[in-house]
């Protein structure tokens, strides 16, 4: 809460109603001194996000212990004692990207160890005739060439369709200007920054196959999608904390005895991901435990299929993208 000064005139700067206490009774903002430190800025900043008070831990808490406890609690009115479920959402995935930013991953760094650790043990073979593997070259394909002339000699059955040889155009293109290794570099970089928007896209069709699923008299769609928007925060953040872990105990080594510690986060919470959303539904939604464990199961492979089939797109929409 702000301890900022009461100002001593009652006059509300925002409306201009008169002020007895601390907040105006007409637009509820606070009659406090308007000029202040860059301390003071933040702290409010800070504030703003977790909704003031216990507000914010509370709403951690529950979120990651008390699976439909937050939605529950939001639809029954009682909203000002937890973050808004839009507010947490953002604000859980502005610290998960935030910190994916500041602590880039290393695949690329572990594609190069890799490839020399390949090279030097193939390297003993090259005497019998094997190659060396090179991961920076770039990926051989047939030329365009060779393809275009199938096109236009070529038996039908050997043709391939309109998109299939605009495909195979793009990817030639990424190919002849990359190698491996900065195709990869390069994916995981835009995949990261875009991860925003394949959630965007996934929420709303994973609220709308609950509302397929449910009665439709009894649950609104809003209801389903804030049941969505609080299963998905839980996921952002157990990612979070997993990636936090994993930075921490990445600072002591690679062969140090405390990497066990990241081994056991990511095992208690991949487990804990996956089973979440089974006590959430059966709470929530107040079915009986087989019903909602069929439910469950059903929305969890049809979600499953959906998001495989979005990321595959994904994929090759960012593959196709790399320059």
């Amino acid at each position: 809460m702000s301890h900022s000064p009461i100002r001593k005139d009652k006059t509300c700067l925002n409306c201009r109603h008169v002020v007895e206490q601390k907040y105006c009774p007409n637009c509820g903002q606070e009659n406090t001194d308007s000029r202040k430190t860059f301390h003071h800025l933040f702290i409010h900043f800070f504030e703003d996000l977790t909704h003031y008070e216990n507000a914010f831990w509370k709403t951690i808490r529950n979120l990651l212990f008390r699976p439909s406890t937050l939605t529950k609690e939001y639809l029954s009115g009682k909203r000002l004692s937890y973050l808004a479920p839009v507010r947490l959402y953002i604000f859980i995935s502005f610290v998960t990207f935030l910190m994916i930013a500041l602590f880039p991953s290393h695949v690329t760094e572990n594609l190069n160890k890799t490839e020399k650790e390949l090279s030097t043990k193939i390297g003993k073979k090259d005497k019998s005739g094997i190659n060396k593997i090179h991961m920076n070259k770039h990926i051989e394909l047939t030329p365009m060439k060779e393809i275009d002339s199938i096109q236009k000699y070529g038996k039908e059955d050997e043709k391939l369709s309109e998109f299939q040889y605009w495909a195979y155009e793009k990817v030639v293109h990424v190919t002849e200007k990359n190698t491996t290794v900065e195709i990869v570099e390069k994916f995981i970089e835009s995949f990261v920054h875009n991860i925003p928007k394949i959630l965007f896209i996934i929420m709303p069709f994973f609220a709308f196959i609950l509302w397929l699923f449910h009665n439709k008299k009894k649950w609104y769609y809003f209801d389903h999608g804030i049941f969505t928007l609080h299963y998905f925060s839980f996921l952002l953040l157990i990612f979070l904390i997993l990636f936090i872990i994993y930075k921490v105990t990445e600072l002591f080594g690679a062969n140090n005895p405390i990497g066990f510690v990241s081994d056991i986060a990511n095992f208690a919470g991949i487990i804990w991901m996956f089973y979440y959303f089974f006590p959430a539904h059966h709470r929530f939604y107040g079915e009986t435990r087989f019903v909602s464990f069929v439910k469950s199961v059903l929305l969890f492979w049809i979600n499953s299929i959906f998001i495989l089939f979005l990321l595959t797109i994904y994929v090759f929409y960012i593959f196709i993208n790399l320059h």
